[in-house]
């Protein structure tokens, strides 16, 4: 079954490869995407055993992780039909293919224990989704491309060499050389002080980059504002849960290494940064894709402090993977539909949007108060527990500073959303043949429909699955 979850999508990238109508592909995307949220869901329900070597073993963390991407995925992968319609002027074999091809890489990571293949499956993830950011063809896409290309890949070749001083710290310590994260944590108390210290700083600067953290974050804004809105949800949504996974490894390896308490400092540190960048260029941002490149670059933030804090604040963090996962679906796949319909990414000519689209103006809105966390949506319930973990914690500066950074992007974002959407249609506005239907309204509504039933009500497995992976967490801690 562990297989099945890299294979079955890789069959469904064959199959869709193969496919010579387009109408046809997004089909055949949609019952791969099902197939694989079928398998996961087994799998969460009865979880196999490692295989030989222990490579390949799903924890808990990996289910949190495998369980938002299969979900978003298929989603996605439902709205591709819809959107796909309405971009007939090109081909859309290369998106289909480039989507599952990620998923398959994107399902490697989740279930890797051996910190070299989880590097191998996280830089596929990066080369499968670059030709899909190029989908529009135009100047500004390919620059988009390049720069994520660029800079993500520099990222992980940083963490690339972060693994090499990880490995030569076993060799200083004389035990066996591994890159299997059990062997390093049952070693982490013999492993050299210093090489794991720059260890630590590469794979954070390198996984940081590639998550998007600040000043590491500069390939977003391009990247999220000029890929079609399904790609965007993956990226904000998928992906960087993907990168802030190799970052909880790191930390399980920082616990058994006792080099805990510098790696907690520097991700509260970078975290803060993260929200007070997003803050700044939030504000008067025209752009309402740019606008949500800087959302996720808040919400990395709020992960990484909220793992940096440790505690009861690490179940935050846990339960934000699936909150802003979800959530960054319900507004990208809108956000699309209103790019679709005005043609446009400017907000000085994207005006009352309820009028003209009620169904994904209302969801944008919607998943404008959900991401800036308030009640009773999922990310009100991850955010209060990392705050309130931090002041009862002690760390009121921080828990102070992360409030300020909140109200300020909620300010923010409200100055640009609301006139988008609220606002009276601009005389002359372009009119455009795209109009809602079942396929790209249906997608958003279901995912804001699970983002509230999991800010009222967490259901016991999922809740006993956040449970043990927080206890992998605070172990040592």
């Amino acid at each position: 079954m562990l297989t099945a979850l890299i294979f079955v999508p890789l069959l469904g990238a064959a199959v869709t490869w193969l496919i010579p109508f387009d109408r046809l592909r997004p089909k055949v995307l949609a019952l791969f995407a099902l197939a694989h949220l079928a398998i996961t869901i087994q799998l969460l329900l009865v979880t196999p055993p490692d295989s030989p070597g222990h490579w390949i073993h799903l924890d808990a963390i990996g289910k949190i992780v495998l369980l938002s991407t299969s979900i978003l995925f298929l989603f996605c992968a439902v709205y591709a039909m819809g959107y796909l319609f309405y971009r007939q002027e090109r081909s859309n074999r290369v998106i289909c293919v480039g989507l599952l091809g990620c998923l398959s890489a994107a399902s490697l990571v989740t279930i890797s224990h051996h910190l070299g293949l989880m590097w191998v499956a996280l830089e596929t993830t990066t080369i499968a989704m670059a030709p899909l950011i190029y989908f529009n063809r135009n100047a500004r896409s390919i620059e988009a491309t390049w720069k994520y290309l660029l800079i993500c890949s520099v990222g992980v070749a940083l963490a690339l060499i972060g693994l090499y001083f990880l490995a030569y710290a076993t060799i200083v310590a004389g035990v066996e050389p591994s890159l299997l994260l059990d062997d390093l944590i049952q070693d982490g108390g013999k492993l050299s002080s210093g090489w794991i210290h720059a260890a630590v700083v590469f794979l954070l600067v390198g996984f940081g980059t590639k998550m998007g953290l600040a000043p590491l974050h500069t390939w977003k804004p391009d990247a999220y504002g000029e890929a079609p809105g399904l790609v965007g949800a993956m990226l904000a949504g998928g992906l960087v849960n993907l990168a802030f996974l190799a970052l909880l490894r790191v930390y399980q390896l920082c616990l058994a290494t006792q080099e805990i308490v510098f790696f907690q400092n520097a991700l509260v540190v970078m975290g803060l940064i993260s929200m007070v960048f997003a803050a700044i260029f939030m504000a008067h941002q025209t752009d309402f894709k740019r606008m949500l490149a800087y959302s996720s670059v808040e919400h990395v933030g709020i992960m990484a402090v909220a793992l940096g804090l440790g505690g009861r604040a690490i179940f935050g963090a846990l339960f934000h993977i699936l909150a802003n996962g979800l959530t960054k679906g319900v507004l990208f796949l809108s956000a699309g539909n209103i790019h679709r319909s005005f043609n446009s990414k400017n907000t000085t000519q994207v005006r009352g949007a309820l009028h003209r689209l009620p169904w994904s103006g209302g969801l944008f809105l919607a998943g404008f108060i959900a991401i800036t966390g308030s009640p009773p949506f999922a990310p009100f319930i991850s955010e209060f527990t990392i705050i309130s973990s931090a002041f009862i914690q002690g760390h009121a500066l921080v828990g102070i500073l992360f409030l300020v950074s909140l109200t300020i992007i909620f300010i923010g974002m409200a100055l640009t959303v609301l006139p988008m959407i609220m606002g009276a249609t601009p005389e002359g506005s372009e009119e455009t043949s795209y109009r809602d239907t079942i396929w790209t309204v249906g997608p958003p509504l279901v995912l804001l429909l699970l983002v509230v039933l999991l800010g009222v009500w967490i259901p016991a497995p999922l809740m006993t699955i956040l449970n043990d992976a927080a206890a992998l967490l605070e172990a040592r801690s």
